[in-house]
């Protein structure tokens, strides 16, 4: 057996042993230390892009203040429970996505050490820090 750029040949058939790296977010230019610095954060503590959910699946929110169960719906649509005034029970609201505390949102992906925002019945809210994520 002979190996050579990244591929090995067993018996007639070439198996790819080439690794991919991951895309990772280069610092833009037009953005302020602070938001290439948050962006590039987000990526390395992770979280979950809304996009790669099927409707049904079911998300454990740990915040810095409490835990929220949330069940995804469609385009962008969930319910959401675990506040004690705002959501007692599942309250549908449309996920906007996650912050970092201020006016620059990461659209439709909730991330770890950022703020999950949404519309609610009562107006746009921001959750404390995500401290953790799990889907069920």
């Amino acid at each position: 057996m002979r190996a050579g750029r990244g591929r090995k040949k067993t018996m007639g058939t070439q198996i790819s042993t080439a690794i991919q790296e991951p895309v990772l977010y280069e610092a833009n230019p037009h953005f302020s230390d602070e938001v290439n610095r948050n962006i590039i954060e987000s990526e390395i503590e992770g979280g979950v892009y809304l996009r790669d959910l099927l409707p049904g699946s079911v998300l454990s929110i740990e915040t810095k203040s409490r835990t929220y169960e949330m069940v995804i719906l469609a385009d962008g649509f969930a319910l959401i429970s675990g506040h004690p005034e705002f959501c007692p029970e599942p309250t549908e609201v449309h996920v906007e996505g996650s912050t970092w505390g201020g006016s620059m949102i990461k659209q439709a992906f909730l991330g770890r050490g950022m703020r999950l925002e949404l519309r609610h019945p009562m107006g746009t809210m921001s959750t404390s820090r995500i401290i953790d994520i799990r889907v069920h």
